[in-house]
């Protein structure tokens, strides 16, 4: 899907005209894949467009940061603001939101640490990841032949830029095979997660979901999940799952920023039906708290203006 082009881009300091946005070809970050992003969406709601969890977003770009040993030269308020005014300046009511954490040019050695370090945000208008038939009806899962990192590889608590080559193998797959989206497993054979997506079963009525052990990264979207679920009364619970458990559970949904709250509908050509009762109170709920009709999850909406 092309992108709908906005105005401008935030580029270290300053806002940039889309087609000026730009990166000399011997960037480090570009042959290396050493770098760190998030996503993050904004949401129309009746006081004006508001980000969803914006702050833990930018304070979690600069823990991978951390990780890879990253020096973000802007503090999280002043990227915080920069994401504010980046979608303000655009004029978007709801968009996707892409700020990215890079090497610049100057250095083309393995060795990062003499390289500088970059900051862009970009916004556009993007609709529902899996398609609206997906968030409505739900999609179709492949467990992949591609393995998740092994925790001791390449570290799954960062969102690294060229970790997501393993993400990219599992999607194609699936998608040339027919499918929707991928399921990757550890390396132990449990249940990671989904190509950018995290992932939730059903069963009994209790939701569980891999814990970060598993290989799973750490959703913001998730713990709306697990904050929405709570207040439900609904059982919610961390634990290792194999790729029988998807089989046989009695709903399966994926939640993450792109993707927002999509239910299952199979795996591995198992049906699971319809979207389920508990799949559907998590998805209502959600929706309506990022566009600001909830007011218990107000705190999650961060306004532009």
């Amino acid at each position: 899907m092309p992108l709908a082009e906005s105005k401008v881009i935030w580029m270290d300091g300053e806002l940039v005209p889309w087609h000026e946005a730009k990166v000399h070809v011997l960037t480090h970050s570009l042959h290396y894949g050493l770098g760190v992003f998030e996503g993050i969406r904004a949401y129309e709601t009746k006081t004006g467009p508001a980000v969803f969890r914006l702050t833990p977003h930018i304070e979690r770009l600069f823990n991978s940061a951390k990780i890879f040993m990253l020096d973000i030269p802007f503090g999280v308020d002043e990227l915080i603001q920069a994401t504010k005014d980046t979608v303000r300046e655009n004029g978007l009511n709801s968009c996707y939101i892409r700020p990215i954490v890079y090497l610049g040019y100057g250095e083309m050695g393995l060795n990062p640490l003499p390289c500088s370090v970059a900051v862009s945000i970009a916004c556009w208008e993007w609709g529902a990841y899996l398609g609206d038939e997906g968030i409505k009806n739900g999609i179709r899962l492949k467990i992949s032949s591609w393995q998740r990192h092994d925790v001791n590889s390449m570290p799954p608590a960062a969102k690294g830029t060229g970790m997501y080559i393993n993400s990219s193998m599992a999607k194609v797959e699936a998608i040339k095979a027919g499918y929707d989206e991928a399921v990757l497993l550890s390396p132990q054979g449990f249940v990671s997660e989904c190509t950018g997506d995290n992932l939730f079963i059903v069963k009994n009525g209790r939701i569980i979901t891999p814990p970060v052990t598993a290989g799973a990264l750490e959703g913001i979207t998730q713990d709306a999940v697990r904050t929405i679920a709570r207040d439900h009364g609904i059982e919610y619970v961390e634990a290792n799952i194999v790729r029988s458990d998807l089989y046989t559970a009695d709903e399966a949904f994926l939640s993450g920023t792109a993707a927002e709250v999509v239910p299952v509908r199979s795996v591995d050509d198992r049906d699971l039906g319809d979207p389920g009762p508990v799949t559907r109170q998590i998805q209502d709920t959600f929706f309506k708290a990022v566009k600001g009709e909830l007011e218990q999850y107000q705190e999650w909406n961060e306004h532009v203006s």
